[in-house]
This record gives C-alpha cells, structure tokens and sequence, in this order.
C-alpha cells in the first residue's frame, strides 16, 4: 500500500541522528521529503547536506531551529538535538500542529509538564530506541493492562565493578561504550546511568506509568531494547541489532513501518541474551533521577544540568568519577523548585551550573 509523502524538518541534522535521518529518507524518497534542516553552528555541513538533499529551508541555532519549524508547513519534526537547548523547538513543534518524532530526550524531561500539557493525544512519537520499543510493545494490549515498563541497559563499560573500583575510572575509560558511538556527555552518562536514569523519567512522561512500575535491567547485548510486562504475566519485547534508523524510521511515519531500514536478527546462528539486575550501590543514578521524576516541577532540569557539568568538569580533569553523582545529589538536595515556565525552568538550569560549579570548587 502507497503511503502518502511526510515532509520532514530535522533538527540536529549534522548529529548521529540527523545523519541517520537524512539516509532513511534518501532511501525512501516516495514516502518522506526533508524539508528543513537546522544545525547547532556547522553552517558548512548544513549547507551541504542542504544541496545534497534538495532543502531549501536551514537554520543554525536553536532560535533559528524554533522559526523553522513555526515558519515552514512540515507534518513531522524530528528533534534530535542534543541538551535542553532543544526545548524551545520542541515546544514550538508541539503549538505547531506538528508531529514531534522526539530524539530529544532533555527537552522532555526539564520540560516536564510544559511539553506534556501543550501536547495532543499522539503527537509526540519516541525515537530513543528504549521508548520506541515500549510504543512498539504497547501496541500488544490495552493501557489498563499494563503491569509494568522495563527499560534495558547495557551497563556501560563498568558492568560488573563496585563502587570502590569506579574511583579510579579515567575519562578516556568513561568514552569506551560498549555498543553506541555518541558524545561525550552522553557517552559518560550512559557509563554512570545517568542515561537510564533521565529514560526512566522519560517514559514516565510519556507513557504515564508511575514511576515503582518502571524498572531497568541490564542486558549486555543490547538486542532486546525494552519490554512492557502485562497483567496476566506476558511480556512482549522488542528486538533488533542496534541501528537507530529502525526507530527513526517508525519516529517518521508511526506507527508504519518502513522496509528494509535495518537489517533482521539473524536466526541461524547460535547466540545468547543475559538480563541482570541493576546494581544501585555501584550505580546509583537511577534511583535519584526516579526521586527527581516523583518531585517534578523543576528538579529534573537541575538534575540534567548540574550533571551536564559535572560530566564536563570530570573531562577536564577538575573531579573525580564518582564526584559527578555526588555533585548531582548534592545540587538537587539544595534547589528549591522554581514557577514551571520557560523562564523558570532555564533560572533553575543556570542556577544548578552556578552551583555545581561551586561545589566542584571545593572538593
């Protein structure tokens, strides 16, 4: 069956995601058409993928990504910008009428209720690959029958280590994942679980599970990308070789799926998948990001920003590794919660780097 054409606005195009985006639709172009493309500052590449792809629409900055997606008839947008930065386009997309293919995680977590609000039945469609395997796994029952969420976890390059081995983690280390080629901040966050930590609070947002029936597995492998466990004890699991342009793909046109954009698990070959528990003394950001999530307002903007600069003071040499959770903690036990505006969700972001910086300061 002949789906009808989606024209498409990336935002973070020059990023892995935006990358990955441009290739779906350069290989499906009977069924998307980019139509906007917005960077942080790489003008030059912007430029050329704009020639390559035939966009007449750019943009550089998230101000200028914000115009964009006011400015040009899309029906999809997809925020794959990286950081909170990525807020104010997610929040025009959504006053927009537009479909939001959401890579974005940060703008949905410091947004909170400002972009869960503003948003229609539908309209945001997860890309993380952890939440676009729970709307894939949701499809499977009725929301009254889900029991629980499990998101999955690689566990990073220090799977299996105590809390008194991380002491000594470099930051060369920290950047070693074992499965996804990302930034630096993400890359460190998904060695602490910071990464599953702000996840968790996604798909809170998102799906509107509480938070003691969302739980996190550790699942080296990195095949089965979350499962939604039912009340009648079924658990239905999404399953691929790590490739984001699968969920991309279903980010673009859900809940339609796209062939051939990744390859199958191969079926006749031996292989083994090993789920363990999450050890919380070793790594114990998951269970402070779901105490931020139940506090609301704007602690899980503290929460990503003082981590955000945690992350970039451990690179530079200034703390510790395990100083980045202790940092994070300490910044969030301070904050006393700002009005959940723009305004006062960016005040809550400055406030927790001013502070964080401040206490790194004295260790």
């Amino acid at each position: 069956m002949m789906r009808a054409m989606r024209d498409v606005i990336i935002l973070g195009s020059t990023g892995s995601i935006g990358v990955q985006a441009l290739e779906v639709i350069a290989a499906n172009p009977d069924r998307f058409r980019a139509v906007g493309l917005a960077a942080g500052r790489n003008r030059e590449l912007v430029e050329s993928q704009a020639r390559e792809h035939a966009v007449e629409h750019i943009a550089l900055g998230a101000d200028a990504a914000a115009e964009l997606v006011r400015d040009v008839a899309c029906d999809v947008v997809l925020n794959g910008i990286t950081g909170s930065v990525g807020l104010a386009p997610t929040l025009a997309a959504l006053r927009a009428g537009r479909v939001l293919a959401l890579a974005n995680k940060e703008s949905l977590i410091v947004g909170g209720s400002l972009v869960t609000d503003l948003a229609a039945d539908g309209q945001i469609v997860p890309v993380d690959s952890e939440h676009s395997a729970i709307a894939q796994a949701l499809l499977a029952g009725e929301p009254h029958e889900v029991q629980r969420l499990v998101l999955t976890a690689s566990g990073g390059p220090f799977r299996g280590r105590s809390r008194a081995q991380l002491a000594e983690v470099t930051p060369a280390e920290a950047l070693a994942h074992p499965t996804w080629n990302m930034g630096t901040v993400i890359t460190t966050n998904s060695s602490t679980l910071v990464n599953k930590g702000l996840e968790v609070i996604e798909a809170h947002l998102l799906f509107g599970v509480p938070y003691d029936r969302i739980e996190v597995t550790v699942h080296p492998q990195s095949i089965v990308h979350s499962m939604v466990e039912f009340v009648d004890g079924s658990t239905i699991a999404q399953c691929s070789p790590p490739d984001m342009r699968l969920p991309i793909s279903l980010g673009l046109d859900w809940p339609h799926r796209v062939a051939g954009v990744g390859a199958p698990l191969d079926w006749s070959t031996a292989s083994t998948w090993s789920f363990a528990p999450l050890d919380d003394e070793a790594f114990p950001a998951v269970t402070l990001a779901k105490q931020v999530g139940r506090a609301g307002a704007t602690f899980p903007a503290v929460f990503n920003a003082a981590n955000e600069q945690a992350v970039h003071a451990f690179h530079d040499g200034r703390i510790g590794y395990l100083d980045i959770l202790d940092t994070v903690r300490e910044v969030v036990d301070l904050h006393e919660p700002q009005p959940m505006t723009l305004e006062g969700v960016l005040e809550a972001e400055r406030w927790a780097r001013v502070e964080a910086d401040q206490l790194m300061g004295l260790r």
